[in-house]
């Protein structure tokens, strides 16, 4: 048997001691100032809103002639009435926070504590780390949410998405936007509504 040598010299260091198991920079999480408030989001999808008058209108819903004119009516209607789809997600929601009241009170505790927070504005240390109060802010929502989910949020999440995904495409399917908006005027009408 041949003696194969080499030089296995080397100048190796353990890791610096991390003060626990797993290593987190907090600092590298996001900031929670870059998102939009939910008011901010409401207003956003009210000012877009288009009359509901014109998005209930029975006259215009009809089937569609061929798949390609699905095809093309199913896109058109999804953006534009974008915001009145948003809105009636919205309007689900409620409708299942109203009708299930443990999770409302849970939500309700989570946003009385993020708005704790947020008041008094000021570092906590944690196992050593600091904290901000948008990172406390983060952590409390991610507590809460096993908690919802105990509740039964995320029957209720599921069906939200389910009835609104179930109307929305209803709506899109059936209703004949090219009755109220033809190419020329529809970069008009996107403007002035």
């Amino acid at each position: 048997m041949a003696h194969t040598g080499g030089n296995l010299s080397g100048n190796m260091q353990p890791p610096p001691p991390s003060g626990g198991r797993f290593s987190v920079d907090m600092q590298s999480l996001p900031s929670l100032s870059n998102l939009p408030s939910p008011l901010q989001i409401f207003q956003m999808v009210r000012n877009s809103l288009r009359p509901w008058v014109v998005f209930f209108n029975i006259n215009n819903f009809k089937t569609a002639i061929s798949m390609q004119r699905l095809n093309s009516r199913v896109i058109r209607n999804l953006s534009y009435f974008q915001a009145n789809y948003v809105f009636i997600f919205f309007v689900l929601m409620i409708y299942c926070l109203i009708t299930a009241p443990c999770i409302l009170l849970v939500i309700l505790a989570s946003a009385f504590g993020c708005h704790k927070l947020r008041v008094r504005n000021s570092n906590i240390t944690i196992v050593g780390q600091q904290l901000t109060p948008s990172q406390q802010i983060i952590a409390l929502n991610l507590a809460t949410a096993p908690v919802l989910f105990l509740v039964g949020a995320g029957a209720v999440l599921f069906w939200t998405l389910g009835a609104s995904c179930f109307v929305i495409a209803m709506h899109a399917i059936f209703y004949n936007i090219d009755a109220i908006v033809t190419e020329e005027n529809e970069g008009f009408l996107a403007q002035v509504v």
